[in-house]
């Protein structure tokens, strides 16, 4: 291409570019949406058109005189915005610069206001779902198809290959081997294999606004997952991946819904933002806490890390009530036949209150206070009063270790049969990695799925929001 040649189109690109960007049309946060234009064109969009008839160049290039008529030659246009040089940071600044922004798109290590900016809203991210495609150079959807052509991708699919298993077995439930998602009863269990973008879309008029937990385990893009589709997606990739899976999977949410997500340190904190995009920031319920390990590598930092994160968001959080372990109750007796029923002793001080003074004990004599920097939990008028009910019951031996009275819990004052599901829920041994490969180990024997999640933590989760 000679020098007058280049010339000649950079300043075509630069009447096109001045022209696009001022139509809120065809751009998007300030960046001019490709796709869109193409579409447009290919179309003969009466917006588009009146805007390049504003350019002599562009007119003198793009449209050809025919009987005193101008016509527009869409293909030689098309073909124009498909070179490499056209608006380069349209794609090209997707692919390399999402990253933390402020509300004036400075970057993260300019400004300490940040959110996460999308340059190319509409971008669609294919999620490679077999063995082959680890690894491989991920399809960007919205580069190859049209928007209308990505609308028709998301319309509701036939279900193929599909079977219906009873309590006794019955393969495709006596029938043929084609279903539609409309066909499948509401209280069917489904297990659907195939590209998870599409499998929700094609559920969601189905079940939109009727989910009450979506519990997902995403790739982590580590590299080492042992997922059969892609775990070594660029930063932005995986962004994209999980905002265009994340976006429809909040519609499936009933209004009392939640959404739960594992993830580990290396995309939890993007993770996060993402989220506090989609679902607000004022829905996130808190990060749930799994200790995956006890033994030490020898990670060069010098630093073990043992644990995954689970975060929890909500449709809308003023909705939602979550529980945690239910309460066991081994230890209220009533060995001396109280009428108050089965009790248990306990701590009858608190680091906080206004109540410190001498209890003494009338059998023994022995004199207690509040431990250091504690208070009773009653006053001296109510001491009297659980003295007269039965709550407080003096000793009638002394022991040095032990109080000189009694203060009974009954079991008819715990007033909910659950604890609160605390972050630290998860971070006791008994749901670390190798009680999962265990139970993994029992089921299928040595298969290639690695870092499985033990059922019982799945059932934790599952009670608790569901409950």
């Amino acid at each position: 291409m000679g020098r007058s040649t280049s010339v000649r189109r950079q300043n075509l690109l630069d009447d096109l570019t001045e022209l696009l960007g001022s139509e809120q049309a065809f751009i998007s946060d300030g960046v001019i949406l490709k796709n869109v234009v193409i579409e447009a064109a290919l179309s003969m969009d009466p917006l588009l058109l009146k805007l390049l008839m504003q350019s002599e160049k562009i007119r003198a290039h793009f449209f050809v005189e025919v009987a005193e008529t101008l016509v527009f030659d869409k293909i030689k246009f098309r073909d124009f915005l498909s070179n490499k040089t056209f608006l380069p940071d349209s794609y090209t600044a997707f692919k390399n610069r999402i990253g933390l922004v402020d509300e004036q798109g400075t970057h993260l290590s300019q400004s300490r206001d940040v959110v996460l900016t999308w340059p190319y809203k509409d971008c669609i991210l294919e999620g490679g779902m077999t063995r082959e495609d680890r690894g491989r150079e991920e399809v960007f959807w919205n580069t190859m198809l049209s928007p209308d052509d990505v609308t028709r991708l998301f319309e509701p699919k036939v279900l193929t290959g599909w079977e219906r298993w009873h309590a006794i077995p019955e393969k495709n439930g006596g029938g043929a081997n084609r279903q539609s998602v409309n066909a499948v009863r509401t209280d069917d269990n489904l297990l659907v294999k195939g590209n998870n973008l599409l499998v929700l879309h094609s559920l969601k008029p189905r079940y939109a606004g009727k989910v009450k937990l979506v519990y997902i385990d995403p790739p982590y893009n580590t590299g080492n997952d042992g997922f059969l589709y892609n775990d070594r997606f660029s930063h932005t990739s995986w962004l994209t991946f999980m905002k265009n899976r994340l976006e429809v999977a909040r519609d499936f949410l009933c209004d009392d819904g939640l959404i739960v997500i594992h993830i580990d340190d290396n995309e939890q904190a993007y993770l996060k933002v993402l989220m506090d995009d989609l679902f607000g920031r004022e829905n996130f319920v808190g990060d749930l806490i799994r200790k995956t390990k006890s033994t030490t590598n020898d990670a060069k930092t010098g630093f073990n890390i043992q644990h995954e994160n689970t975060l929890i968001y909500a449709k809308d959080k003023s909705r939602i009530s979550l529980i945690g372990q239910k309460k066991t109750f081994d230890k209220y007796k009533n060995l001396d036949n109280d009428p108050n029923g089965d009790w248990a002793s306990d701590n009858p001080s608190a680091r906080s209150g206004d109540y410190y003074f001498p209890i003494k004990n009338p059998h023994t004599g022995r004199v207690d206070y509040p431990p250091e920097n504690r208070q009773w939990l009653f006053s001296e008028k109510r001491l009297q009063d659980y003295i007269d009910s039965g709550k407080i019951v003096f000793r009638e031996e002394h022991r040095e270790s032990q109080r000189g009275f009694i203060f009974k819990r009954y079991r008819s004052e715990i007033k909910s049969e659950y604890n609160l599901l605390g972050s630290l829920e998860g971070a006791d041994n008994q749901y670390m990695n190798q009680k999962a490969t265990k139970e993994r180990n029992i089921l299928f024997g040595e298969v290639d799925f690695a870092y499985p999640k033990p059922e019982s933590f799945a059932e934790l989760i599952i009670r608790a929001s569901t409950a």
